[in-house]
């Protein structure tokens, strides 16, 4: 009788403990099975959302982005210095490769400004002739700044008395005055800003005052007023023309003038 009641309990005791074991084996393997595949789309998401972020900037080109890059500094210098920020940017884009050149990867140098008197870093680079020492910056701004500097030179003196909306006029005085020796150097300056609209930093810059500048088309009509002891000889030499051009162009005769009358110098 005891036996049997033995094996009873036995029986009951064994039930108990593989269901235990089986409830518990159920929860553990549900539970993080659940957890592990919820928390993995959430974290998916947020990393397609970091890597596709409104934030992030995208670029046609490294032009483009050198231009948004350092167009506020390039405004900072036409401030401070009365440089177009287009003009500067132009000859930053086309100087440094867009930035991709050894001289402003290396050294933050995006002007090619050579060390002359420079005793800051130094790095070395062929140019004109080989290895020839050129300025190292710490941050490109410095050699923004160096530019401006360099460009208020007396031999660039004519450039400050153009209009700054005149960017056509400053690429080509640049050459004139000896900054460049390529003959092709004002179109290519000119080609960047009109292709990347860089006149409108100029714009930006000087606000109310700011007025398109248009090449005259034709000359303006030019004339000459007769005073006492002139001729149509004298006036012919003065404008470097002949007697016959001067009759001509004011349907005249014969050589007689009178004091006061208005002869035609250019149509």
């Amino acid at each position: 009788m005891n036996r049997k009641i033995n094996r009873i309990a036995l029986v009951l005791c064994l039930g108990c403990f593989l269901f235990s074991c089986r409830s518990k084996k159920t929860i553990i393997t549900k539970r993080p099975n659940t957890t592990t595949v919820e928390n993995g789309e959430s974290n998916k998401e947020e990393e397609t959302k970091n890597a596709s972020g409104s934030s992030a900037k995208v670029y046609a080109n490294p032009t483009e982005r050198y231009i948004d890059v350092y167009k506020e500094i390039a405004q900072q210098e036409m401030r401070l210095y009365g440089i177009p920020a287009s003009i500067t940017l132009a000859q930053g884009v086309l100087e440094s490769g867009s930035g991709k050149g050894r001289l402003s990867v290396k050294a933050n140098n995006h002007f090619g400004i050579k060390c002359h008197g420079w005793t800051g870093g130094k790095i070395y680079h062929d140019d004109d002739k080989a290895q020839e020492c050129f300025r190292k910056y710490k941050d490109a701004k410095y050699s923004f700044r160096d530019h401006s500097l360099f460009l208020k030179k007396k031999r660039y003196a004519k450039l400050f008395k153009l209009k700054k909306e005149n960017y056509k006029g400053w690429a080509k005085e640049l050459r004139a005055a000896g900054y460049a020796t390529d003959k092709k150097y004002p179109q290519k300056l000119i080609s960047i800003i009109e292709r990347y609209e860089l006149y409108k930093f100029d714009k930006e810059v000087l606000g109310n005052s700011y007025e398109e500048f248009k090449i005259p088309t034709s000359v303006e009509r030019m004339t000459y007023t007769v005073s006492k002891g002139d001729t149509l000889y004298s006036i012919s030499r003065k404008y470097s023309m002949t007697v016959k051009e001067l009759q001509k162009l004011n349907k005249l005769n014969d050589t007689a003038l009178n004091i006061g009358q208005v002869l035609v110098i250019k149509p």
